[in-house]
């Protein structure tokens, strides 16, 4: 309670608060506007059969089950910004502006943006053939003539729209808010969908008590996995560092924390989002045995071993691809040298670079390990209780769910205390001056 008086009596971080929970009021009130000249009988036939549309959906907040102008959610900017890590690594200029510090990255970020209306476009297009055929397939009509352009243009500008929206208000969030906006939107996403699915399968148990069994269980796991994440996200390893001189006087230990979730929910967001991809792509090719593969086994009704398989190894890819980006061995050996500092045992320079690297790689295993059982090992669970009988549990807290909102509650937590310790420094050197 006193942190929370303390909050509040902060002027600037009350600001930033009221103002992040006016941006996701928005964003929650227009997830509840539907797109005009949609049959919404027919979407909520198609969410209640395609468990990967499911999935889908917990992360845009169940925006794509009522045909919301938030249909897409912010996936193609995170597409987008996949698009770009990837062309820093092979083309010479974009390295070199990330490497510019803000200036570097302020271009980097204008060009993602540029690049997400065009895949804005290509997936809202994508988006709304697959959940149209997903929809024939049920036996049910979402769309009355799918082939004439100008039933389906506005629609596509709709949800277009409501993507390039979202992202200026993530981008307004993290400039005026407080932590990453896009980060908070997919968690409010997630969260605004956990009391209506509790809600419905308690309301199924009333009438059919072997609904409570999977509930109960998927409860105490859902527990568990938290309690394990929490764990797991402010574990590190702690690298000891010497500075000074050879002597015990004037010598100074210190050391390096190596998380053992460097990455945190980044690769999970990341591949999220590309696996859904290739199937919206495809639905422009259907009738090609490619893509009729593609969407059979990443569009269809049910979650197969090999979705659940290609997503454990997007999340582990994206792991190390994504640590290789922000954790540079060469830069902290430098760092660590020309502070006067050296690791026990350990001569500075390339062994100093490779030892680094060593750790960073045995602790990305682990935490990318972790992660993808995560991502994919509900899933996993869900496909035994209906194999086993015991009924079904919607994955409203899935892993993946989980570490996203542990990550940004953390991430939020670790703000507000910076926020409170600038305030009271600020106090501190008004007073002494």
């Amino acid at each position: 309670m006193r942190k929370f008086i303390q909050i509040w009596q902060n002027k600037s971080l009350r600001k930033k608060i009221l103002f992040t929970l006016f941006a996701i009021l928005v964003y929650r009130f227009a997830s509840a506007i539907s797109v005009p000249g949609v049959n919404l009988e027919a979407i909520k036939t198609v969410f209640d059969q395609n468990q990967i549309l499911g999935v889908f959906s917990v992360f845009t907040g169940g925006s794509a089950e009522n045909f919301s102008i938030m249909l897409m959610g912010v996936s193609p900017y995170i597409n987008a910004s996949i698009i770009m890590q990837l062309m820093t690594v092979v083309i010479p200029k974009l390295e070199s502006l990330k490497h510019e510090g803000a200036q570097g990255q302020r271009v980097i970020n204008r060009w993602t943006r540029y690049l997400t209306l065009p895949l804005a476009i290509l997936q809202s297009y994508g988006m709304i053939l697959l959940l149209n055929t997903s929809a024939a397939q049920a036996g049910a009509v979402l769309i009355d003539d799918i082939t004439n352009i100008m039933s389906i243009l506005p629609l596509m500008i709709s949800v277009t729209t409501g993507t390039i929206f979202l992202m200026w208000l993530g981008e307004l969030i993290t400039e005026r808010g407080i932590s990453n906006g896009i980060s908070l939107i997919i968690f409010a996403g997630i969260v605004a969908t956990v009391p209506s699915v509790i809600g419905q399968t308690l309301g199924l148990a009333a009438f059919d008590e072997t609904k409570y069994l999977p509930f109960i269980l998927i409860t105490i796991i859902t527990l568990l996995l938290t309690v394990l994440v929490i764990l797991v996200a402010e574990a590190y390893r702690n690298v000891p560092i010497t500075y000074g001189g050879s002597g015990q006087k004037g010598v100074t230990k210190g050391g390096i924390p190596i998380k053992i979730n460097q990455a945190g929910m980044i690769p999970i967001i990341f591949a999220f989002s590309l696996i859904t991809f290739p199937t919206l792509v495809a639905q422009f090719f259907r009738g090609n045995s490619v893509a009729d593969w593609i969407i059979v086994n990443f569009g269809g009704s049910e979650l197969g071993g090999l979705y659940m398989a290609s997503l454990f190894i997007f999340v582990m890819a994206f792991t190390f691809f994504y640590v290789s980006i922000t954790f540079n061995p060469e830069q902290v050996a430098e760092n660590i040298q020309k502070r006067g500092g050296y690791i026990p045992g350990v001569r500075p320079g390339k062994e100093t670079i490779t030892y680094l690297s060593r750790v960073s790689n045995r602790l990305n295993l682990w935490g990318g390990l972790f992660i993808g059982f995560l991502a994919a090992g509900p899933l996993l669970l869900q496909k035994i209780f209906q194999d086993i009988n015991l009924g079904t549990a919607q994955l409203l807290m899935s892993g993946s769910g989980i570490i996203i909102i542990v990550g940004v509650i953390l991430e939020l937590s670790r703000q507000v205390d910076t926020q409170l310790m600038q305030e009271d420094y600020d106090k501190y050197l008004k007073t002494a001056g």
